[in-house]
Parts: structure tokens; C-alpha cells; sequence
């Protein structure tokens, strides 16, 4: 038995989905409470700033949500070159699980920068170079989840 077996029986389709089966659940279970108990703090019980007021409170939503669509973008990258390289069909089920996670996170810290940007500089957007590569990894995760959309499923699963 090699040091690589464990890695290998995990990537088989039926042993990870029935690991993420179970898994699934209980990560769920644990995160609703900690992501409830993050926005209450950050939105109702944090101080106000005392150069920016109340506004600045969007910078609670905003910020993980930037960090999260840059290593949701990560993932699909690492997914999308194992699936290309090794064609390890697990990480392609990951790339398309990653897609919509990232379209969405990433729409979410377009739109609270903006929300925080106009009480702070009396814009909506500057459209520098960091508003600009999200919203082409927005476009990113839109086409990918197109092409998975479009493109029929085939082999014996289909």
C-alpha cells in the first residue's frame, strides 16, 4: 500500500460524494449559527466609526466577501487544471459546485463596495483596476456555469 492510496480511494466519485453526503449536513448545520452570530456583530453591535459613522458597517459584508470570491476563483482554477491535466472527475463536480458560490459572493462585494463607496466618496465606483477584475471574475463564473449549462452530461451517470 502506497502513501498515496488514501488520496486515491477519496477522489473515486462514489466514496467522496457519500463522504460529502454526510459531511454536508453537519458543516451546514455549523455554519448557519456562526454566520448569524458574524453578521449581528458586525451590523448591529459593532461601533459606530468616528470618521465614517454607520456606513462603515457594510465593510463587515463587504471584505469576506471580496477575500471569498478571490478563493472561490482559486478553487476553480486548482479544479479546473487537476480536471484538465489528470481528468479527475471529482474536481470537475467542484469547479461546477465553485461556480455559482463564486458569481454570487463576488456580485455581493460589487454591490456592498458600491453601497459603501457613494456615502464615502460620493460615487458609485471608480472603476480602478480592483473593480474591474471582479467584475471579470463575475463574468468568469457567469461563462462557466453557461458552458455547464449548455454542454449535455455524458457517460453512464447521464
Amino acid at each position: 500500500m502506497t502513501m498515496w492510496t488514501w488520496l486515491k480511494q477519496l477522489t473515486s466519485p462514489p466514496i467522496f460524494f457519500a463522504l460529502a453526503q454526510r459531511l454536508g449536513f453537519w458543516f451546514g448545520l455549523i455554519s448557519i449559527p456562526l454566520l448569524a452570530y458574524g453578521l449581528i456583530g458586525g451590523l448591529l453591535l459593532a461601533p459606530p466609526d468616528y470618521q465614517q459613522g454607520e456606513g462603515y458597517r457594510i465593510i463587515f459584508v463587504h471584505v469576506p466577501a471580496a477575500w471569498m470570491s478571490l478563493f472561490t476563483y482559486t478553487v476553480m482554477a486548482v479544479a479546473g487544471g487537476i480536471t484538465l491535466i489528470w481528468r479527475i472527475k471529482v474536481w470537475e463536480a467542484v469547479l461546477t459546485a465553485a461556480a455559482p458560490i463564486g458569481a454570487s459572493v463576488t456580485a455581493l462585494a460589487l454591490l456592498t463596495g458600491m453601497l459603501w463607496g457613494t456615502p464615502m466618496w460620493g460615487t458609485y465606483g471608480v472603476w480602478d483596476w480592483r473593480l474591474t477584475s471582479a467584475l471579470v471574475l463575475l463574468f468568469l463564473s457567469a461563462g462557466v456555469l453557461w458552458l455547464h449549462h449548455c454542454i449535455p452530461a455524458t457517460g453512464p451517470a447521464a
